[in-house]
């Protein structure tokens, strides 16, 4: 059955040369046997060189206009080309890592040493975890090396051989004819994974992975005053490295539980305390809760609501320098009592003649809110 180039490609008949090259290289980056494993994905991948191999060219592609599959034969044999020109990047995002073209750069070998994985645990604190810091015990699971065949993945008494794939060298090379020449591709080897080696008889304990995943218990050191976001960096508590690689680390990112009482701004906690109108009228001693616990704060006579009072270095600690601390930062809140006894609006209004002030709508009480809402 005669083949339609155009409809392979998915282009219009008068399509342009740049719209053709489009449509090549977004089939030929889905199709490509290294990268679509699906069957029937080879045979689509060279249906689509040969489309484009036709199209590409003007005078090629004006006799099969005319004339149909039969003016321009079967496949011509991707004639080699030494410079690739501007193929090479029609693969490039396939094949970061891969050769590309005639002597290009290999991919590296995976046979030596692994650093093994980083990992994250994100641990929630009391917002006093946060701020004086302290001992915490986490739960982790992580790869450890095999105790039984030291990593290696072999069963004691027996070792890796090599990969007859790839002779030990961990890579496989396929050579695909393009319309614009051989194309070299350097890929991992399929057969050992890229190590170079083949384990015959595995390990039972790991089942030749040359590494269990075990859950273990650290008690690790939180430093005062961190925060939302902060992140710790435990050495060597990540998975296990290969091939003799070291482990990963371990990063434990901190979150601070709200707090109903206090919160933070920067190195200073803030929070509120409430008193009643004669305190703020009169000045009065009383405690305040803070982080390091009660402590005796003065309220000046005739304290205006929402004055802010600070108590110098009951804050946080700074990060790195516990020494250093913040203030907490205090919002003095008055309580103008909605109710009186007659005993203590007789009392206020006395106060009231005493000042000439002249009760209005409002009541006692209003003369009350005025004390510390003058209008």
């Amino acid at each position: 059955m005669a083949r339609d180039y155009y409809e392979t490609l998915g282009v219009a008949r008068d399509a342009d040369k740049e719209e053709i090259k489009h449509a090549y290289r977004r089939l030929a980056r889905k199709y490509h046997p290294d990268v679509n494993k699906e069957p029937g994905a080879e045979e689509r991948f060279k249906e689509i060189n040969r489309a484009y191999e036709v199209l590409s060219e003007p005078e090629t592609r004006a006799r099969y206009d005319r004339f149909g599959e039969a003016a321009v034969g079967p496949g011509s044999g991707f004639q080699d080309m030494g410079d690739m020109g501007g193929f090479a990047d029609i693969f490039e995002s396939i094949f970061s890592g891969f050769a590309g073209g005639m002597g290009g750069q290999t991919q590296r070998r995976r046979n030596g040493p692994v650093r093994g994985d980083d990992l994250r645990l994100d641990l929630k604190l009391d917002f006093r975890e946060a701020v004086f810091g302290g001992e915490k015990e986490i739960r982790i699971s992580h790869l450890e090396t095999c105790e039984v065949c030291t990593g290696s993945g072999a069963k004691p008494g027996t070792r890796p051989r090599t990969c007859s794939t790839c002779t030990g060298t961990g890579q496989v090379r396929r050579v695909t004819r393009t319309p614009f020449g051989s194309f070299t591709q350097v890929s991992t080897c399929p057969t050992c994974n890229g190590s170079g080696m083949v384990i015959e008889d595995k390990c039972d304990s790991c089942d030749g992975k040359g590494a269990n995943q075990v859950t273990k218990k650290l008690k690790i050191t939180i430093p005062a005053g961190v925060d939302n976001g902060t992140r710790l960096r435990i050495s060597s508590e990540g998975d296990a490295g290969q091939r003799g690689g070291p482990s990963g680390d371990l990063y434990v990112y901190l979150f601070v539980n709200e707090d109903e009482e206090f919160h933070r701004d920067g190195i200073n906690i803030l929070s509120e305390v409430k008193i009643s109108y004669l305190q703020a009228i009169l000045g009065s001693r009383f405690e305040v809760n803070t982080v390091d616990g009660p402590v005796e704060m003065v309220i000046p006579p005739g304290t205006q609501p929402n004055t802010v009072m600070k108590l110098e270095n009951h804050g946080v600690p700074r990060l790195g320098n516990p020494v250093s601390r913040g203030d907490h930062m205090i919002t003095v809140q008055i309580d103008i009592p909605a109710k009186l006894t007659t005993e203590e609006r007789e009392l206020l209004e006395k106060l009231a003649k005493i000042k000439g002030e002249r009760i209005g709508k409002g009541g006692i009480e209003g003369f009350i809110g005025n004390l510390f809402h003058p209008r």
